[in-house]
Parts: C-alpha cells; sequence; structure tokens
C-alpha cells in the first residue's frame, strides 16, 4: 500500500476545496479514507470464533416482564429516544422521494405507522418519546416537508442528516466533485454507522442528555416489526449494558445477514464479507451460527458522546465500488451494528422473529396487505390463524416489481393465510377475492395474457395458461 499513501495528501487538498461539506464532514471523511489506505482491517481467525453464551445473546424470555403498574412505564419510556433511518428512497420500488411515504396498509406510510405508535405511548403513559429520522442528503427536503403533516400529533419529530461524503474516482483517487461532478451523483452518504457522530454533530445528542433521555432505539425505517420493547429498555438500564443488537433465528432466506460472535472476549458483528472464502458456507449454515442482526439497535447516549469524542468508534470499513455515468467510482460505507464491540458490557438478545418484518420488495408488500396481518393501534400483527411460524415464500417477477404495477395487477390482495410458497411470472393479473393455498405457481408463456378470475381458489396450483385454472 506505499502508493496507497501518497494518495492521501492529494485527496486531502482537493477535499479541502470542496464547500459544501462541513469540516466535520472533511475531518470524517479523511479520516475514513486513510483508515482505508493503511489497510487496517481487523483480520478474523477462525479458529478463535466463539459461539456467543446465553449470557452474551440473551434469550428474550429470559428477560424480566415489565410491572402492569403504569409509572414503571413512564419511567422507562421518559429515558428513551426512538430514531429511525431514513435515508433510503424508494427508487428499486419504482417510488420517488423517501421510501418511508410508500404506503404499507391502509393508505398509511411507514412513517404514518411510527408516528400512531409514538403518538399512542406518549398519549396513554403522558409521556414525550420524541421520534428522531436521520436523513441523507437524498431525502432531507422531502422529508421536511411531509414531517409537517404531524405538527399536531402528540410526537415531537427531530430530524437530521448524515453526512454527505464525495464519491473517489477509482483510478486516480481523487473526489469526483472536484473534477466537475456537481450533482447529487458526485456524493453519497456514507451507511449508517455514521448515524454516531452525524447524531452528536447535530447537537441532538447533547440535547436529549440534558433532557434526562439515556437510551436511543436505532431501526430501519422500513421494517415494520421495530416497535419501542420495554422489556428490553428495562433489561438494559438494570444491567448497565451501553449497547444491545437485537438478532433473530436464521432461515434459509437469511443466509447472508450478519450473525453475532464471541472473539477475544468481546461480542463482535461478522459479516459475510469478512469470512474468508473457504468458510463462506459455513458462514452460510444455520447449524453453526444460528442468528443475524436485525439491525434494532438500543444504544446508550453518553457512551455514544464518550466513544464518538475519543474517535474510538472504528467499524470496519465496507468498500462498495461502483460504476455510474461510465465512471469507477469508490465509496466508503460503515454500518452501526459493527459499533457493538466498542462499548461496554454490549449484548445481543435473541428475539421472536415478529421484530424483524421488513418491506425490501413488493413481495414484502404482499405479505403486509394480505389477510397473514391485520392493523391495530400502527402495529402490524400476524394473523394468529396461520399455524406455520415462517411466512410464505413469495417471488414475483419483474412486472411486480414496481409498487404502481404490484397494485394494478391486484384487484384484491388475494388471501394467503395457507400459502406455502407463490411464484408469479409473466403478465399475471389477478381478480378480487382469490384464494392460495400450499405451493402455487402462474406462469403466463411470452406474449399472453393470463388473468386469475374474481373468487379463484388455488390450491398446490401449477397454473400455466387459462386451461389450467
Amino acid at each position: 500500500m506505499a502508493a496507497a499513501t501518497e494518495k492521501l495528501p492529494q485527496l486531502k487538498s482537493a477535499v479541502d476545496g470542496l464547500t459544501e461539506m462541513s469540516e466535520n464532514e472533511k475531518s470524517g471523511f479523511i479520516n475514513l479514507v486513510s483508515r482505508y489506505l493503511s489497510g487496517e482491517a481487523q483480520h478474523i481467525e477462525w479458529s478463535k470464533i466463539q459461539t456467543p453464551t446465553d449470557e452474551i445473546v440473551v434469550p428474550y424470555d429470559k428477560m424480566a416482564n415489565v410491572s402492569q403498574d403504569a409509572t414503571e412505564t413512564k419511567y422507562l419510556l421518559d429515558k428513551l429516544v426512538v430514531l429511525k433511518l431514513n435515508g433510503g428512497l424508494g427508487t428499486t420500488m419504482g417510488c420517488t422521494g423517501p421510501k418511508s411515504v410508500i404506503e404499507v396498509r391502509d393508505g398509511l406510510t411507514f412513517l404514518d405507522l411510527i408516528v400512531i405508535q409514538i403518538e399512542n405511548l406518549n398519549n396513554k403513559y403522558g409521556c414525550k418519546v420524541p421520534l428522531v429520522l436521520m436523513n441523507s442528503f437524498n431525502t432531507h427536503d422531502d422529508t421536511q416537508k411531509i414531517v409537517e403533516k404531524y405538527t399536531k400529533s402528540n410526537v415531537d419529530i427531530h430530524t437530521f442528516n448524515q453526512s454527505k461524503y464525495p464519491r473517489v474516482v477509482a483510478d486516480e483517487f481523487v473526489p469526483w466533485p472536484s473534477k466537475g461532478k456537481t450533482d447529487k451523483d458526485g456524493w453519497y452518504p456514507p451507511g449508517h454507522g455514521d448515524v454516531f457522530p452525524s447524531l452528536m454533530n447535530s447537537g441532538k445528542l447533547d440535547a436529549f442528555l440534558s433532557q434526562g433521555k439515556e437510551y436511543v432505539f436505532i431501526a430501519n425505517s422500513d421494517n415494520l416489526g421495530a416497535i419501542v420493547d420495554l422489556k428490553i429498555l428495562k433489561h438494559l438500564i438494570q444491567n448497565k449494558n451501553e449497547y444491545c443488537m437485537e438478532v433473530t433465528p436464521k432461515t434459509l432466506a437469511d443466509v447472508k445477514g450478519g450473525t453475532l460472535i464471541s472473539y477475544e472476549g468481546k461480542v463482535q458483528l461478522l459479516e459475510i464479507a469478512q469470512v474468508p472464502d473457504e468458510h463462506v458456507n459455513e458462514f452460510k449454515s444455520i447449524e453453526k451460527f444460528k442468528i443475524f442482526n436485525t439491525n434494532n439497535l438500543w444504544v446508550n447516549l453518553k457512551a455514544i458522546k464518550k466513544l464518538v469524542e475519543a474517535d474510538a468508534l472504528k467499524m470496519e470499513i465496507i468498500p462498495n465500488p461502483k460504476e455510474v455515468d461510465g465512471v469507477k467510482v469508490l465509496q466508503l460505507e460503515t454500518a452501526a451494528g459493527a459499533a457493538i464491540r466498542f462499548f461496554d458490557n454490549a449484548i445481543g438478545v435473541n428475539v421472536p422473529r415478529s421484530r424483524f418484518l421488513p418491506v425490501k420488495a413488493t413481495s414484502d408488500l404482499l405479505l403486509v396487505q394480505s389477510d397473514l396481518y391485520t392493523l391495530v393501534d400502527g402495529f402490524v400483527t400476524r394473523n394468529k390463524g396461520r399455524t406455520n411460524p415462517t411466512n410464505p415464500a413469495i417471488e414475483l417477477g419483474p412486472e411486480f416489481k414496481k409498487v404502481a404495477s404490484f397494485l394494478s395487477r391486484f384487484k384484491s390482495i388475494p388471501s394467503i393465510v395457507e400459502l406455502d410458497s407463490l411464484k408469479v411470472s409473466g403478465d399475471v393479473w389477478f381478480g378480487s377475492g382469490v384464494v392460495l393455498k400450499g405451493k402455487v405457481s402462474v406462469k403466463a408463456n411470452s406474449g399472453t395474457k393470463l388473468e386469475i378470475p374474481d373468487n379463484a381458489f388455488l390450491e398446490n396450483k401449477d397454473i400455466n395458461g387459462p386451461e389450467d385454472l
């Protein structure tokens, strides 16, 4: 990496000339790049990896319940801040603007549901749990407009921006904006590991500490299962845990998710990118690594302040090479979950799968809009009528990728309480009142339109044309 160290001074002087960046952003970015160039990545020795004990990854059922007494609940809630990672756009689902404004169910967006949940807590217990949204420069302007509609709600909503870093032109190792790339594409938000310094730099962290807040509950805004859980909060306060990561048992759908390990006496996150090639299959197996990170994180505010001020949060760097407008660029990112090893007394908690219900694609939207779930008080709850603990596996073809086309292709969302799997490909349209059970596959041959009639009942069927209906 000798040549690499010579790259730093030229990058530094170019960054100094970028007026769009704050001083905090400049130093944060240079810090990240120099760590990357020095090649300081932690090398994992496979033989030293240990499966965490129940002391380190606490089973949810073993945590003490919160008493029915409203005063204890209020006492806990008064110490809490809820933070949602709101930097992502809805582009993969064909939507413009922040992903959190996609309608999830009954005309309500992710953000609506989050506000309703916190408002219910505040009304019921007479507390003031604030909601904080970490935006990126991609979502900031839209979010500012959207949150205006909640001004009458009983929730104080705060927003701040995560850092804005320049993409680096790979072959010359200079910031792309310095080479005249002045639009948004010249920049990137450096992953959610940035939540800690950005929360601190925004001034919000000190403000919350002065109000007596102690913990922040961080989650992705698209995880419908990430609701406030007082049992976890109570445990952390009692046991003085500075950091807690919610994990849940892996299924075959989650083989790529990061897992918690014990390593040299510390709990830490192991991501697939850190795994040597010869161990990747072992990493993906459900036998040795039984849990994965939901990215629901509970973190002590004083501990964040202490570590950010000491510049001690040196999370693994995730290099993300991209090609944008024909130019090969590099963006360096970090993840919030990887910070676990820098906090004292950090733990995982093995939570029920219901706390992990992300909506990443329209196939997830199908699940949460169906009779498999109901919506009560802003919470999405699973239908007790389904006996199978896992959700149906749903695979929709590219015709269903965008939310608008997904919605137009279903006259109403089918009943799927007893569905095991659904695979749809081609130009398929569903009527209303359709019931799907068992394993169903629907395939329209190319150039033909296949319509599933109203009230059709399909159980364990392969449909390749109207004649199979």
